[in-house]
């Protein structure tokens, strides 16, 4: 989630459970612990690939935060004079602070390693976008009317009703998106459409408007579909041309983000160069914007790897006009194949 969201949502914890006593010191020390795990933004590394993949791993391991938690409550009983909470409390308060903060990035689309150094498919719940107003106002309500005013029983009662609110909004979140999964695959059936997998992810800034993504060994199938509908929705199905990879040799970045999205990643050649697409990120409403060379082609046709880079193009924002609309009408639908097309073309 973006960093005003895990700001409020720490300042709102700590503020609910320490407040009574700290006042607002508890409210700014929530803030400010809830975005250490994005302090590895700040790392630098070779290539946009691995910038992507090592992003949400380390410091976002739930065995990393969860020791950090300990330390940190430890170094409060010893420089503390006076006890005014309990050093278990005080943990717990540390604790959901931290932990909050990669649970909530795991709701999203992205991919996030909570189990780091264990290397299962990071966490990609992706009920909730990276932005959503509706679960991050209740928060920021509370958080800054307890900075503002203090704690009293009232903005005591605010802080608990934004975690309350938004904690819910992420309950109805995850029912939405299983609602608008079974009703596009129940969809892709009728149409003939055979997969072996599937993923769902909403779209920007709602949670009525979702993308479902099937798979076979040839092709990604994608249907938008608002939980408003009354008709079938419309859909686009596109070769994802994994074959190519037995011409390219062996290549740990291209291996890397084959892991780090469960594979869910495109092949594209254009003119001599191979680019590959996390397609759980837009690829078929047309923001495109994980998308990376990772070969290029020799005189004599053979690929050879390069170091990854970003496939040049930009995400056209106009785009989410059109989608807001498509929530509550289907006449006229969307035009996937037209937005996919300027994708490959970089038009975008």
């Amino acid at each position: 989630m973006d960093s005003l969201t895990q700001a409020v949502l720490g300042a709102s914890i700590s503020g609910a459970m320490l407040g009574r006593h700290y006042g607002r010191k508890a409210v700014i020390a929530g803030a400010i612990l809830a975005t250490l795990p994005d302090l590895d933004v700040f790392m630098r590394y070779a290539d946009p690939i691995s910038s992507m993949t090592y992003h949400r791993g380390f410091s976002h391991s739930l065995f990393v935060l969860t020791a950090f938690s300990v330390l940190l409550a430890l170094l409060w009983r010893v420089l503390r004079r006076r006890q005014l909470y309990g050093v278990g409390w005080v943990f717990l308060c540390v604790w959901l602070t931290l932990i909050t903060h990669p649970l909530l990035d795991a709701f999203t689309s992205f991919g996030t390693q909570l189990w780091w150094p264990l290397t299962p498919t990071p966490a990609s719940w992706a009920s909730i976008f990276i932005i959503d107003p509706i679960y991050t106002l209740p928060l920021t309500f509370g958080a800054f009317a307890a900075l503002i005013a203090g704690i009293k029983p009232r903005t005591l009662k605010w802080l608990r009703w934004g975690l309350l609110l938004s904690t819910a909004y992420l309950a109805w979140a995850f029912g939405a998106k299983h609602l608008a999964q079974y009703r596009a695959l129940d969809q892709f059936r009728q149409q003939g459409v055979a997969f072996s997998d599937y993923y769902s992810t909403t779209t920007p800034f709602n949670s009525l408007l979702w993308r479902v993504i099937v798979r076979n060994d040839e092709q990604h199938c994608e249907k938008i579909i608002s939980l408003l509908d009354t008709q079938p929705s419309e859909s686009i199905c596109l070769d994802h041309n994994h074959y190519v990879l037995q011409a390219v040799p062996p290549s740990a970045s291209i291996d890397r983000l084959r892991w780090f999205t469960g594979d869910w990643v495109r092949f594209d050649v254009h003119e001599d160069l191979l680019i590959m697409t996390d397609v759980r990120l837009g690829a078929a409403i047309g923001l495109q914007h994980f998308r990376f060379v990772v070969a290029e082609q020799t005189l004599t046709g053979q690929w050879e790897n390069v170091l990854p880079y970003r496939w040049p193009e930009k995400l056209d924002w106009g785009l989410i006009k059109p989608l807001l609309t498509r929530i509550y009408r289907q006449q006229p639908p969307l035009p996937l194949q037209r937005w996919v097309d300027n994708a490959k073309m970089g038009a975008l």
